[in-house]
C-alpha cells in the first residue's frame, strides 16, 4: 500500500514505521531537524515491544504534488487538526482511507467534514510514545491500536485493513462498535490526563492517593454522562474498562496532555477536556469536576499557545 502517516510522532511512526519495516511504501509527513534526520539517516523506531529497527521511505513537509495514497494514518496533535487538514488534501483520492488515531472525540467528524464520511475511519492507539530526538522515536507501554468505522458496524475495507495491520506486526483489534470503544478511551483520557497534569504527578501517585482516585473516577463517570447525553453507543463496561486501564499505565508513566504541560509545549486540553465541557453545556449535563480541571488548566494552556489571554492570567 501507498501510505502516508501525517505527524511523525510516537504514534505515527511506531505504527508507520511497522508497515514501512513490512514493505508498504510510507511517506513520512515532519518538518524541521526531525524532518531532516529521517531525510538523512531513516526513521529509527526503539520499541519495547518489537526492538530498535530503521526503516527508510519518503519524507516529507510539503505535499504539493505528491501522489495520491491509498490510506492516510492522521496522527497530529489535535491542536494541529485545522492545518494538517488542509495539508493532506493532496494524497486524497476517491478511494483514500483516512484513519485517524488520535485523542480527543471529535477527530472523525473533523475529517469527514472536509473529505466526506466514506473517506474516514476511526480509531485509537494505546501506548506511550515520542520523539526522543530528531529522528528516533520511542514506543512503551502496551502498543495496543483499535479501528472501525464512524458508525457501528464491520465493514470489507476494515477486514482488508486489519489484514495488512496485522500482517506488519501491529496488535490491532477491528471494532463492530469503535464509536463506543472510542468514548471509553474519551473519558478516561480526559479525566486521567487532566488530573495527572493538575497534580504534577506519575500514575502510581495519583491512582494510589483515594482522594486523588475518587476525583478521577467522578471525572470519568461525567464524560460517560455526556456522551450518553450526546447519543453515543456507550458501552455498559466503560467505567470498569477506564478505571482498570488507570490501573495498566506505567507507575512511572505521565499522561502525554502533562508531558507537553510541563515541557512547555502546546498542549491537546481544548481537544479533550474543553470539548467535553461544551458538549455538556450543550446537551445539559452537569459537569462540576471537569469544569473545575478545566479552569485550572486553561490559563496555562493559552500561556503555552502564546494567547496574550494566558499572558495575562
Amino acid at each position: 500500500m501507498k501510505v502516508a502517516v501525517m505527524g511523525t510522532g510516537g504514534v505515527g511512526g511506531y505504527f508507520g514505521g511497522l508497515l514501512a519495516r513490512a514493505g508498504h511504501e510510507v511517506t513520512f509527513i515532519a518538518r524541521g531537524s526531525h524532518l531532516a534526520a529521517i531525510q538523512d539517516r531513516g526513521l529509527r523506531v526503539e520499541s519495547t515491544l518489537d526492538g530498535t529497527f530503521t526503516v527508510t521511505g519518503t519524507a516529507l513537509e510539503d505535499l504539493s504534488g505528491v501522489e495520491l495514497h491509498d490510506l492516510v494514518l492522521f496522527t497530529v496533535k489535535m491542536h494541529q487538526n485545522a492545518g494538517a487538514i488542509e495539508a493532506i488534501r493532496p494524497l486524497v483520492g476517491p478511494e483514500t482511507i483516512i484513519l485517524t488515531l488520535q485523542n480527543g472525540i471529535d477527530n472523525g467528524d473533523q475529517l469527514a467534514s472536509a473529505f466526506g464520511p466514506e473517506r474516514v475511519m476511526i480509531g485509537s492507539a494505546y501506548m506511550e510514545g515520542r520523539i526522543s530526538e530528531p529522528g528516533v522515536v520511542t514506543q512503551g507501554g502496551p502498543g495496543l491500536a483499535g479501528f472501525g468505522e464512524i458508525h457501528p458496524g464491520i465493514s470489507d475495507r476494515g477486514e482488508r485493513l486489519l489484514a495488512v495491520f496485522q500482517e506488519a506486526g501491529w496488535r490491532v483489534d477491528l471494532h463492530e462498535n469503535m464509536p463506543g470503544m472510542l468514548w471509553k478511551k474519551f473519558a478516561y483520557i480526559a479525566g486521567s490526563a487532566a488530573v495527572n497534569a493538575a497534580s504534577n504527578t506519575v500514575y502510581e501517585e495519583m491512582r494510589s492517593v483515594p482522594e486523588t482516585r475518587a476525583l478521577i473516577h467522578a471525572a470519568i463517570a461525567e464524560a460517560l454522562e455526556v456522551g450518553r447525553a450526546s447519543g453515543a453507543p456507550i458501552m455498559e463496561d466503560s467505567l470498569e474498562w477506564a478505571m482498570t486501564s488507570l490501573d495498566g499505565f506505567p507507575a512511572q508513566g505521565r499522561a502525554s496532555l502533562a508531558k507537553d504541560f510541563t515541557d512547555g509545549r502546546p498542549v491537546e486540553l481544548e481537544g479533550l477536556t474543553g470539548t467535553l465541557v461544551r458538549m455538556a453545556r450543550k446537551h445539559g449535563v452537569a459537569t462540576p469536576v471537569n469544569d473545575f480541571l478545566y479552569a485550572i488548566l486553561k490559563p496555562w494552556a493559552l500561556r503555552l499557545a502564546g494567547s496574550p489571554t494566558g499572558q495575562d492570567s
